[in-house]
């Protein structure tokens, strides 16, 4: 429980990718953090292949001051989710303060979005590769990375390495608060 009394926000809007909300969200709780399912409002929203999932809290009431981190997963949620000034903003916030951001395939759009990822290694869908580098950023072919407090996944299959270090990250954290 290396995360106890901590707070994680997995972000998610309708198209979601199923399992790269799943597994970090129960994987963090795993590790004691409170995780809360973050969407643009309190309505169901399915996934990309079809999941139901039921946001606890909207992405407007989050205080950045009381997160830990914030994750971000791909599907069809982020090209959504990166259109809302309050999700920007939020990421921005987070960035700007160093909390971890756990940002895997297209979620990178939002990073993107957020204007935070000129000058850094990332990693992320193949689909967004060019977006990523255009944006200014170093994409590379690996499955997980992290540079500083963002955690960079690739895909679906990639999501074991994705958490580990997402974990890892969110450990080092919360042990220095």
């Amino acid at each position: 429980m290396r995360l106890s009394g901590s707070t994680v926000a997995v972000l998610l809007a309708e198209g979601v990718e199923d399992l790269e909300f799943y597994v970090p969200y129960m994987r963090l709780q795993e590790e004691g953090a409170q995780v809360i399912a973050a969407g643009l409002a309190l309505t169901t929203v399915r996934g990309k292949n079809g999941l139901v999932i039921k946001p606890t809290a909207t992405i407007d009431t989050l205080d950045p001051g009381k997160l830990l981190g914030l994750v971000i997963p791909g599907g069809w949620a982020p090209d959504k989710l990166r259109r809302d000034p309050v999700v920007i903003d939020l990421v921005r916030e987070l960035h700007v303060t160093g909390k971890t951001l756990g940002i895997i395939c297209h979620g990178g759009s939002v990073a993107i979005s957020a204007g935070i990822v000129r000058g850094r290694r990332v990693t992320g869908s193949t689909g967004i590769k060019d977006d990523l580098v255009n944006a200014g950023a170093t994409w590379v072919d690996e499955p997980a990375l992290r540079e500083d407090h963002l955690v960079w996944g690739r895909v679906v299959a990639d999501i074991p390495d994705f958490c580990r270090l997402l974990v890892e990250t969110m450990v080092e954290k919360h042990d220095r608060r």
